[in-house]
């Protein structure tokens, strides 16, 4: 994602293009899990990112309404994950 966001970018240019890659979201796919899967992996999470809790769709939101109103990023992918990227995978 990130190589093709930036190609793109080359590609289109003066049109921006930009990236969001999220972590761990809490949406309603987390609504299929038993309560206690639910529980466990909200735990992990508390317990393994520097955020210690999931993301929400406004966090996603604030990121992509960054990336529209600024008209000199381009070509970047914006990490939107908690700190996820900073510890092991712990899933």
């Amino acid at each position: 994602m990130e190589a093709l966001s930036g190609s793109l970018a080359l590609e289109l240019a003066p049109t921006r293009v930009n990236t969001i890659r999220p972590g761990y979201i809490d949406t309603d796919l987390w609504r299929v899990m038993s309560n206690n899967e639910r529980e466990a992996l909200k735990a992990r999470v508390r317990k393994s990112f520097p955020a210690q809790h999931a993301g929400t769709a406004d966090d996603i939101g604030h990121a992509a309404l960054f990336l529209m109103t600024n008209p000199y990023v381009t070509g970047t992918v914006i990490e939107v994950s908690g700190g996820e990227n900073l510890v092991p995978s712990v899933f």
